[in-house]
Formats: structure tokens, C-alpha cells, sequence
């Protein structure tokens, strides 16, 4: 992610040629430094060089520009997660390297990180749905991939979708902790990817013997 020349407010520090790809990036970056609720549509007009009531013409208010940031940052999500699942070695090496994929994505995108997990779509009335669909998609995602890389590994009473949901919630615990500094760190510590792969293959293990 390109630093930014100054304070995120001071639009000198950005340049666009199209105001609706403008107001995400300015967005993405604002919630990478200052969180979810860091930043106001006047903050987004004033980075980008318009008036607040110019950002109307492309999102109908702060929440509909946070789901598109949201939308974006989880297409790139899974392009990486999909790559990484591509890649070559065993089924447990390419399944491992999708969360790790996950934790560097985390971690580059701290913008696109929160938005996809801490913003809610709106419905036709409103409102927030139950459900993001792109949480359900994230979800479909990791039990594909186990159902797809281990074909013959997870049948009887093992269910891909639980070892999914360990899985996810793996990867989500320790690039939250990561990101917010609280993952022990230092001499004979395993670093976050280290405690990944020990997790995926506990995991894997422990169902594959379980589907025996």
C-alpha cells in the first residue's frame, strides 16, 4: 500500500482520474489508519478534492461507500486465496498456503481487512441483513477447498464445513491478534504463520482419523 505524504486529510497526499475509484481508495486508506469508524464523507470529499455533496452521485451515503470497499477488498481476497489453492505440492500444503494467504493479506490490506468483515451490506429496506453474503462466500470458499483437495479425506461423520469453520476461525483470530499487536513475539515463539500450519494440519489430522 503507497504511504501516505501526510496526514490522510491533506488531499495533496493523493491523485485521481475517477471520482468513484478515488472515494474507495481514499476510503480503503482511511479505515487502514484509523479504523471502521475513522473517517466521515467529508473526510473522503475533502482527500479527493470535491464538495461532500459530489460523493452522491456514486454511493448514496458513508455506508453504501463502505460495502463497496468491502465488496473490493474480498474479490481480492479470494483471487489470492484462489492462486494459492492453484499452487503446487500436496493437498495439505496448497489448503495451508490459502491461510496464509489470508494472514498476508491481512496484513496488506488492513483496509479492505476491516471493511470486509466490519461492514454491513444494506437490504432493499435499509437495513443490515443477518448475513453478509460475502461471510457466506468466504465460508463456501474454505469448505470447497477441503471438499476439493481432499476428496477422500472428510466423508461419514466428519463434515467439511466444520473443519472449515476451525479452519477460518484460526486464521481470523490470529490476523486479528497480529494486527492489533497482542500475538506474543520473540526467542523460541512461533511466528503467525508457524502457528497457521500446526493449526491446518492438527486440524486436518485430527478429521482425517476421525472420517477412519
Amino acid at each position: 500500500m503507497r504511504p501516505w505524504r501526510s496526514d490522510p486529510s491533506d488531499r495533496r497526499g493523493y491523485h485521481h482520474g475517477n471520482l468513484k475509484e478515488a472515494l474507495i481508495e481514499a476510503a480503503r486508506r482511511f479505515i487502514a489508519e484509523r479504523g471502521i469508524g475513522g473517517f466521515t464523507l467529508v473526510d473522503a470529499a475533502r482527500l479527493v478534492g470535491v464538495s461532500p455533496a459530489a460523493l452522491y452521485r456514486h454511493f448514496r451515503g458513508r455506508e453504501a461507500l463502505l460495502e463497496e470497499v468491502a465488496e473490493r477488498g474480498f474479490t481480492e481476497l479470494a483471487e489470492r486465496l484462489a492462486r494459492a489453492l492453484r499452487g503446487p505440492g500436496t493437498p495439505l500444503e496448497r489448503f495451508t498456503r490459502m491461510g496464509e494467504a489470508y494472514l498476508t493479506f491481512a496484513e496488506e490490506e488492513p483496509g479492505y481487512y476491516a471493511a470486509i468483515f466490519e461492514a454491513r451490506p444494506l437490504g432493499p429496506d435499509g437495513c443490515a441483513p443477518a448475513q453478509a453474503p460475502r461471510d457466506r462466500d468466504a465460508f463456501g470458499l474454505l469448505v470447497e477447498a477441503l471438499r476439493s483437495t481432499f476428496p477422500d479425506g472428510f466423508s461419514g461423520s466428519v463434515d467439511p464445513r466444520f473443519v472449515a469453520l476451525e479452519v477460518w476461525a484460526l486464521s481470523h483470530g490470529i490476523a486479528t491478534l497480529a494486527a492489533a499487536g497482542r500475538l506474543p513475539t520473540g526467542p523460541g515463539l512461533p511466528t503467525k504463520y508457524d502457528l497457521l500450519r500446526a493449526g491446518v494440519v492438527a486440524m486436518v489430522h485430527g478429521a482425517t482419523a476421525r472420517a477412519g
